[in-house]
């Protein structure tokens, strides 16, 4: 479908509900619950919906499985092809396989090995080609033509968005007293399909999206702005630079507003969700509850439905996530105090962080690199304690006995 056809599609609550007869049976239908401890946090009711229990962990199976099924035998057949490093290349392989259709996945040189393997293990063929992902899609659509494959769009076609819309057919059917729903905005193809269906209700139901503060592509383009998008973020699953056609148009309708989230704020709410509701979320997966807690005030006392949209985080990126929200709320700490280079210096210091029974995690000394005379050393203890409270009375016994004290800050 090219861009004038893009232009000229209608996506309506008739099309979701398509959709949902479709792919019933075969997609999870996911739970809806109430976090009693989140609403308490952040002063809005707070109901979450858990896409990252479908068997890949994430929603993009709704509209991979939406767009197969309304292929015809010869398209199948040939196979179909994408351009994908993340859930849509797992959606579309695992129920591309389940129905013999051949799915060839390309993704840059530079993805992952875990996300490689997690795509070859549900049946994905993967050609690793370019050093970007707009070089890898580049040879997607190459290879279309070559070998007369069907590219799927990861979001930029109408029954992609169709299937998403699943998400909020199903939220609204259990939870019928939402009057707002906060959804990640990536390319689109979610929100376009969720707020279709909100839209269509009998009564006022808000959709907010959500974008990271380093890829704000769809809320600069709504709201008529130049924004740079690029960067590191917690949220790759929504770090997309160019907003679909077909989705920009829909969500220009049918959502109310989007609101932009930090790194920091994505780093809690991800934290956030595994402590209280003991389940793992991505960076995208957790946009909708990072913009609560970032925007406390625009969503108090709202009734709100947020998507756990998937659950592919990297468990080393995890850890670094959580250690860092112990740092942030005060349980670990980094202090960098200055000793003199002589014997028993260091057990001095200890016997105060025994007096306050704050742990000790690891030990740094610095001799060399430092401002200091040649006696005198930087010694950086990372410690653990029950609150900072506990922390900030440590320094101050420390600095009491003459001791200098830093700590260091997260960004």
């Amino acid at each position: 479908m090219d861009s004038a056809d893009l232009l000229d599609s209608t996506l309506t609550l008739a099309d979701v509900e398509g959709a949902a007869a479709r792919i019933a049976g075969a997609v999870v239908r996911t739970p809806t619950h109430y976090s009693r401890t989140l609403s308490q946090i952040t002063g809005a009711e707070i109901w979450l919906k858990f896409e990252n229990q479908q068997f890949t962990a994430a929603y993009k199976e709704r509209g991979a499985l939406n767009a197969l099924l309304q292929m015809d035998p010869v398209q199948t057949a040939r196979g179909v092809i994408t351009a994908s490093a993340g859930n849509h290349a797992q959606g579309l392989s695992y129920h591309g396989t389940r129905l013999g259709v051949p799915v060839t996945i390309v993704m840059p040189r530079t993805t992952p090995t875990v996300k490689i393997m997690q795509t070859e293990q549900v049946g994905g063929k993967v050609v690793l080609e370019g050093e970007t992902f707009d070089e890898a899609k580049a040879y997607a659509h190459q290879l279309e033509t070559e070998l007369g494959l069907t590219f799927v769009h990861p979001f930029d076609h109408p029954h992609i968005a169709a299937g998403q819309g699943t998400v909020a057919l199903e939220m609204l059917a259990d939870v019928p007293d939402i009057d707002c729903i906060v959804t990640p905005i990536g390319g689109g193809g979610l929100i376009s399909g969720m707020g279709t269906v909100a839209k269509a209700q009998d009564r006022a139901i808000e959709v907010v999206g959500v974008q990271a503060e380093l890829y704000p592509s769809m809320y600069a383009r709504l709201k008529g702005q130049v924004m740079p998008a690029g960067g590191d973020t917690l949220a790759e699953g929504i770090a997309v630079k160019e907003p679909g056609v077909f989705t920009s148009r829909i969500i220009g309708d049918v959502v109310d507003d989007i609101v932009l989230v930090g790194e920091s704020d994505l780093e809690r709410a991800v934290a956030l969700l595994l402590q209280i509701e003991k389940t793992v979320v991505e960076g995208a997966g957790a946009a909708g509850l990072a913009a609560v807690l970032a925007h406390r005030e625009r969503f108090a006392g709202r009734t709100l439905g947020l998507v756990l949209c998937g659950g592919n985080i990297d468990t080393r990126l995890l850890t670094n996530v959580l250690l860092r929200d112990l740092a942030r709320s005060g349980r670990i700490a980094r202090l960098r105090i200055t000793l003199q280079d002589r014997p028993g210096a260091l057990y001095k210091v200890m016997r105060e962080f025994d007096a306050h029974n704050v742990n000790i995690l690891e030990i740094y000394h610095q001799r060399i690199f430092t401002t200091l005379p040649a006696k005198g050393l930087i010694t950086d203890i990372e410690c653990e304690a029950r609150d900072r409270g506990q922390i900030e009375r440590l320094v101050t016994a420390l600095e009491q006995r003459g001791y200098l004290v830093g700590q260091v800050e997260l960004n």
